[in-house]
């Protein structure tokens, strides 16, 4: 993998996401390489959702307007309070549209579970191999009924294509300048 490539891979069998990977309804993973190797997965997260292009804020509140239609939650945007600083969450706290589901030193567990599904993200350091420290950002998701099949049927292919475009705008902010 190029040093500043994003790859689609399968979900990290060491994942805490990965036992639920039978009973999935659509999962996906990309790996990057770590641009802070030395960042707390949380805060590099924060990070990462502080930089979500502007568009990505117009398709949330596209979102949170149709599905109140449907009766489902109004997630509001990807970011979180941009004056928390990571160390001042704890599990259970909304992050963003997310919840904070688990802290660990080589993984961060986000989810959200609404009527129509359950989604879960883990933010896995990657056990290092051959070449730079690497992420793998997986998204696992549980339909509850026809709905959430409906929803992901829309959402899937979109995720698809705004994950690893949000994951370019960290790699590309963090690259060294010739």
């Amino acid at each position: 993998m190029k040093a500043h490539r994003i790859a689609k891979i399968p979900v990290p069998a060491e994942s805490r996401l990965a036992p639920s990977l039978a009973s999935a309804d659509f999962a996906d993973c990309y790996a990057l390489p770590d641009p802070q190797p030395q960042q707390e997965l949380l805060a590099l997260w924060l990070q990462l959702a502080a930089r979500s292009p502007r568009w990505m804020n117009l398709l949330m509140s596209l979102r949170n307007r149709a599905v109140r239609l449907v009766g489902l939650k109004h997630l509001g945007q990807l970011q979180a309070d941009a004056a928390k600083p990571a160390e001042a969450y704890r599990v259970g706290d909304r992050v963003g549209i997310f919840t904070l589901e688990g802290l660990h030193p080589d993984e961060l567990l986000l989810g959200d579970n609404d009527r129509h599904l359950h989604v879960r993200l883990s933010l896995r350091r990657l056990p290092a191999q051959e070449g730079p420290p690497r992420l793998a950002l997986s998204t696992v998701v549980h339909e509850h009924n026809r709905l959430g099949w409906l929803y992901m049927a829309v959402v899937g292919p979109v995720h698809s294509l705004i994950v690893p475009l949000m994951l370019r705008q960290i790699s590309r902010r963090q690259r060294p300048k010739a």
